[in-house]
């Protein structure tokens, strides 16, 4: 029995991170969203591939890449922009 509801406990807390709206997301947020890793996320932000900026990470002096919601529901349009590197 315990075992059964921490699943659904496991269940449920995925559901409502899923359905949570944020203005702004963490590459590893947005990773999760689109089911890859946090570092192809990085990745793409870093290439361009997707429209990112900079925010204070709050460790240290390096800034961390954050993805706003309007730029999830691009990419779930028109998926990742084209390669600068081309």
């Amino acid at each position: 029995m315990g075992q059964k509801l921490e699943r659904i406990e496991t269940t449920m807390t995925a559901i409502y991170k899923k359905q949570t709206v944020k203005d702004w997301y963490t590459t590893d947020e947005f990773a999760e969203l689109v089911g890859k890793a946090e570092f192809t996320v990085r990745e793409w932000c870093r290439n361009g591939r997707i429209h990112a900026k900079k925010a204070q990470s709050g460790r240290g002096p390096n800034k961390s890449w954050v993805i706003s919601h309007d730029e999830w529901i691009r990419y779930q349009r028109d998926n990742l922009l084209p390669d600068k590197k081309s």
